[in-house]
């Protein structure tokens, strides 16, 4: 038995995606979805199967290539998109043998196509689709017999009384007898001249599972079912058993989801489609500093959700559910006491993180920069603090060049005695889980080399959890003591890095605050800002650095913007 799979289109509601990857070499489980369409016709017994191309051929032929079965397959070049009905013509001399199967290569499906082809066989029919109930796309209409199969009619049903086809067929080597002599036709059209005379079949599944994965969104559910059935170790006959529900998140691109099946619950973080060229922060760097910093904080010993797989394209990764409880809510309505019991916890964690995360750390695996830098700071900190908070949010003309001064001082004190191990670059209360009374960290996917000082700072000064000055300075010199136990320091220089690291950390902060508000539209962050604002100020006079006299001005001006 011969097989023809669709693969040659452009796939452009998936663009600007399949610009770059066509559509049959996305993945499902870290698999090409075209892999799928040829195991399944492998199993339904075909010893001979055409795959039609044109659209980035080369990376399907490359794929064909490499594939085990590679024997069984063979690609054809289209020089035009012949559509469907021509690419089956194109191939009539290799296909008109024997009835032979139709499938697109972009469709995901449990069905037994040995079954199909023995309905198609029985039938007498020139051609036998395979059809079901989904209302987004019932367009073709039948006779209505009562049974599993029934003739069709006409392909421009009403959706809620028709049927959808599945882009799998049983084509018997007749139907070329009734071809156009054009090279590029639909088989559709000549489906609908046929069904006039009642020899093109519906085979109607009653139970089915199939996936249409036309566009961004449609894709990406698909892979976060898949990947999470995968496991569940549930079959597609039971995807409709799995529970997922959105998860509110903050200020991060991704989303996040709960799947749960019976008992079992799992995390799903969705990075976006990930194809763009890897560099520069983007949600493929993001998901491969994520899943190899994950892994490696894991063997190590540091306190991370599990991740139990990912698949790289649609950007789904699954991890360990560690409930909804944040170190945010839960020390909300805590006294003092129990607070820094708390935070006791997440400072011994913190320090495995610095130190057990260093070890043997590659900093290839970053997604940004390798290390916190002076270029850090100026860049993603002090000048997103002038160009999204000062100048985008409040709405000023300040310049960037009137503070450079200002900012390189306080990136070089931020790094001058800073105790280097691994960084987690955003420890504050939202990343931080309490689950099984134990204390996890999330959203590490920034981590990269830099002076633990600054996640110090991170946690203390953190907008969601107003820490009392006394409370912070007691928990400062608690780490002090806990890191001297493992390295030697000087106290004053470690707690003048500290109070600078405070100040970049603040600047970003507020940058970050300004960003989410105005930029993304994310209001939820703006009562945030006064807060900060003032709490920047305060730093600023505290330390009473004559080199950061005119930013403390700056500072104290746009105060007055919130007076």
């Amino acid at each position: 038995m011969k097989a023809l799979i669709l693969a040659a289109g452009y796939g452009t509601r998936l663009a600007p995606y399949t610009d770059q990857v066509p559509k049959p070499l996305f993945t499902i489980t870290g698999r090409p979805v075209m892999d799928f369409a040829i195991q399944q016709l492998l199993d339904a017994g075909c010893t001979k199967i055409f795959i039609n191309t044109h659209h980035l051929a080369s990376q399907i032929e490359q794929f064909v290539d490499a594939h085990p079965s590679k024997k069984f397959l063979e690609t054809v070049y289209e020089p035009e998109i012949l559509e469907t009905g021509g690419a089956m013509a194109n191939l009539a001399k290799k296909l008109n043998q024997d009835d032979f199967l139709v499938i697109n290569a972009d469709v995901l499906c449990d069905f037994d196509l040995s079954g199909l082809m023995s309905c198609h066989k029985a039938s007498g029919a020139v051609a036998t689709l395979l059809v079901h109930d989904c209302p987004r796309f019932n367009k073709l209409c039948v006779e209505k017999t009562g049974t599993e199969t029934a003739w069709v009619r006409h392909f421009t049903e009403p959706p809620e009384t028709g049927l959808a086809f599945t882009g799998i067929q049983a084509v018997s080597p007749d139907i070329f007898g009734h071809m156009p002599s054009k090279k590029v036709f639909s088989s559709i059209d000549v489906y609908q001249k046929l069904s006039s005379q009642k020899k093109v079949l519906a085979l109607m599944a009653n139970q089915l599972y199939w996936r249409d994965m036309g566009t961004p969104e449609d894709y990406q559910d698909t892979a976060r079912v898949w990947l999470a059935a995968a496991l569940f170790h549930l079959p597609p006959s039971r995807f409709h058993e799995i529970k997922i529900s959105l998860i509110a998140g903050d200020g991060s691109d991704r989303s996040w989801y709960r799947a749960c099946h019976g008992n079992d619950s799992l995390i799903l973080s969705d990075h976006g489609i990930c194809i763009e060229p890897c560099g520069n922060n983007n949600p493929p760097a993001q998901l491969n500093a994520f899943v190899k910093i994950g892994a490696h904080l894991a063997r190590q010993g540091v306190a991370v959700p599990e991740i139990y797989g990912h698949d790289t394209i649609s950007g789904q990764v699954a991890v360990q559910d560690l409930g909804p409880v944040r170190l945010a809510e839960h020390i909300k309505d805590l006294g003092e006491k129990d607070t820094i019991y708390w935070y006791d916890k997440v400072i011994d964690g913190l320090i495995d993180f610095s130190f057990n995360g260093i070890m043997d750390f590659n900093p290839a695996w970053t997604c940004q920069t390798p290390t916190y830098s002076e270029q850090v700071i100026m860049d993603l900190e002090c000048r997103y603090f002038m160009e999204a908070f000062v100048n985008t949010y409040l709405g000023c003309k300040a310049q960037f060049e009137n503070f450079r001064q200002a900012f390189s001082h306080i990136a070089e004190n931020a790094l001058a005695h800073g105790i280097t191990g691994l960084m987690h670059r955003d420890c504050q209360s939202k990343n931080i889980m309490i689950h099984n009374d134990a204390i996890w960290f999330i959203d590490f996917q920034s981590a990269r080399l830099g002076p633990i000082q600054y996640d110090l700072a991170s946690l203390f000064i953190d907008p969601y959890v107003t820490l009392p000055r006394t409370v912070q300075d007691r928990l400062l010199e608690m780490a002090i003591d806990k890191i001297g136990a493992k390295t030697s320091f000087d106290r004053l220089n470690f707690t003048r890095t500290y109070q600078y690291c405070c100040l970049s950390r603040n600047l970003q902060i507020l940058g970050a605050f300004g960003f989410l508000t105005r930029i993304k539209k994310k209001p939820g962050f703006q009562q945030f800002i006064p807060p900060a604002l003032t709490g920047l100020d305060m730093r600023l006079t505290e330390i009473g650095d004559p080199e950061l006299s005119d930013l403390t001005r700056l500072v104290r001006d746009l105060l007055g913007e919130f007076s």
